[in-house]
């Protein structure tokens, strides 16, 4: 049974969030075939797809925030006419820092080792809770009165809950894990102004979604032709310099999506291509833009091209001659970058050190390399090649679980369906993952040095104190130890949660150890 519950720990923690609160099945379905139960979410396409009423196409969003911003600036254009009478009182001044516990696994194990207190037996009571902080109450300070949301926020928040909603009640995560992956690599920031955040969640849902049981090459098309991606990467700003508007404006090329284009979407870094190839991709996709407030391109939040902004002539890009045939000439010179056998190393070796290692097995990334070459970049090919190789289900469990993993995956185990995303977010802007909104367009680290520093755990523990302490007695640990890894749990794991001194402990212990952190 040990075996059974290694692997069974290998399918829900490396390709899912782990196991379910309440659904103890999902650890005996997952010992009794682990390749079955990570495999059956590749059979059920449309279930990658987030169709949520109330969220709103791109285009729609689009109108919406377009009209906000309007609304804003009329109204600052009306008060600068009008002279200020009384200035508005100061904010009253509050602290954001959290109190820390003083807590780590090691010391409370240490505390406890010569102790063998009884842990109570299981109460019946409420067994769920959300699993990221609450703000710490502030001494003294007077309550303020909730501020409303603007549209901006309050589409943000309901696209943010869709996502966490699904990761959480998905049965193993493996689909949801790919949807995540995909995001990152072809990533853009909610940061970066009210277009960008009200897009955030429509650029996942319009642009990855529907591509990651697809091809890579769609689903390349899909991201760069999307407004987020066009507006993060500033393209409605590259103008070609021998264009119509380039000559009237005096404006030319901005280089920023075509160079992330072949140096995080596609290529790699080093990987044959040259300054010149990137000055040549950036003049082809000149004109791929989107239409703004007055839709004079076209209906607002919808990608268009530019015909006056394109750079005419023909282009070389990597040896090749692309003539100029509008729209076409970018999507061409895509459709043949996604099939570069650069590119096909470059996203194997990124698949595998997600989902594997750091230092991806080379055998394991040549084998995945070739699949994504011959199947046109088939990328439920490629997730199944990756399931089918002995090395993911033989290697340790050493990678450490993002923040988000992390945060889902306890939600997961505490049985919690989040009713909304505030505390969710919260934990993942304490913990240096903010959803959708990464510090550049190389996306979020993926590596156990990003996320394993001590600073980062020692986070993670004053969210794993914090949860054990609102859930007090409602729960046994040690039920939810087996939910976790069952017979996979190491001796020093189990011998430490059963010598805890209280639930709260042993919660928080639980959350903090190997079998829950690793993936």
């Amino acid at each position: 049974m040990a075996r059974d519950s290694q692997a069974a720990l290998v399918a829900l923690n490396r390709f899912g969030f782990g196991a379910r609160g309440g659904a103890s099945g999902d650890f005996v379905n997952a010992a009794s075939d682990p390749r079955g139960f990570v495999k059956a979410e590749l059979s059920r396409p449309n279930g990658v797809l987030l169709e949520v009423p109330g969220l709103l196409s791109t285009p729609a969003l689009g109108r919406a925030v377009f009209a906000y911003q309007f609304e804003i600036q009329q109204a600052r254009d009306a008060a600068a006419k009008v002279p200020a009478t009384e200035a508005n009182p100061p904010q009253p001044a509050t602290d954001p820092k959290v109190p820390r516990r003083n807590l780590s696994l090691n010391s409370i194990a240490m505390d406890i080792s010569g102790k063998e207190p009884p842990m109570p037996a299981a109460e019946n009571g409420r067994a769920n809770a959300v699993v990221v902080p609450t703000e710490a109450p502030q001494a003294n300070a007077a309550k303020k009165a909730p501020q409303p949301l603007n549209i901006i926020q309050k589409t943000y928040r309901a696209e943010a809950l869709a996502r966490l909603q699904r990761a959480v009640i998905a049965d193993c995560g493996f689909v949801e894990r790919l949807v995540v992956f995909w995001s990152n690599h072809f990533c853009i920031s909610a940061n970066k102004g009210g277009l960008a955040r009200m897009w955030a969640g429509s650029f996942e849902r319009e642009a990855i979604r529907p591509h990651v049981l697809g091809r890579f090459s769609d689903m390349l098309k899909a991201v760069e032709q999307h407004p987020a991606m066009l507006f993060f990467l500033d393209n409605q700003q590259s103008l070609g310099p021998e264009s119509r508007a380039g000559e009237n404006r005096k404006r030319g090329l901005n280089e920023n999506l075509a160079r992330e284009i072949m140096e995080l979407h596609t290529l790699g870094v080093g990987f044959g291509y040259s300054q010149d190839d990137v000055t040549s991709l950036a003049r082809i996709i000149t004109g791929w833009t989107f239409a703004g407030r007055l839709g004079q391109l076209g209906t607002p939040g919808t990608f268009v091209f530019n015909a006056n902004a394109h750079q005419p002539g023909a282009q070389r890009l990597l040896g090749k001659i692309y003539e100029n045939n509008g729209v076409a000439q970018g999507e061409a010179a895509l459709a043949d970058i996604a099939r570069h056998p650069s590119t096909a190393k470059f996203i194997a070796t990124k698949f595998v050190r997600h989902f594997v290692a750091d230092d991806p097995p080379p055998a394991l990334v040549a084998r995945l390399q070739d699949v994504f070459r011959k199947s046109d970049g088939d990328l439920k090919a490629l997730a199944s090649a990756l399931l089918d190789s002995d090395e993911v289900w033989q290697t340790p469990l050493t990678k450490v679980r993002s923040p988000y993993e992390f945060l889902v995956a306890a939600g997961r185990l505490l049985g919690r369906n989040p009713e909304e995303p505030g505390r969710y977010l919260g934990g993942l802007n304490v913990l240096g993952q903010p959803l959708w909104s990464p510090a550049g367009p190389n996306g979020f680290p993926d590596t156990n040095a990003a996320w394993a520093a001590p600073e980062g755990m020692k986070l993670r523990l004053d969210i794993s104190a914090q949860v054990a302490s609102r859930l007090a007695d409602s729960i046994d640990p040690r039920d939810l130890l087996e939910l976790v890894a069952a017979d996979a749990a190491s001796p020093e794991t189990r011998w430490t949660i059963e010598r805890a001194e209280s639930r709260q402990q042993a919660l928080a212990l639980l959350l903090m150890s190997p079998e829950f952190q690793r993936r």
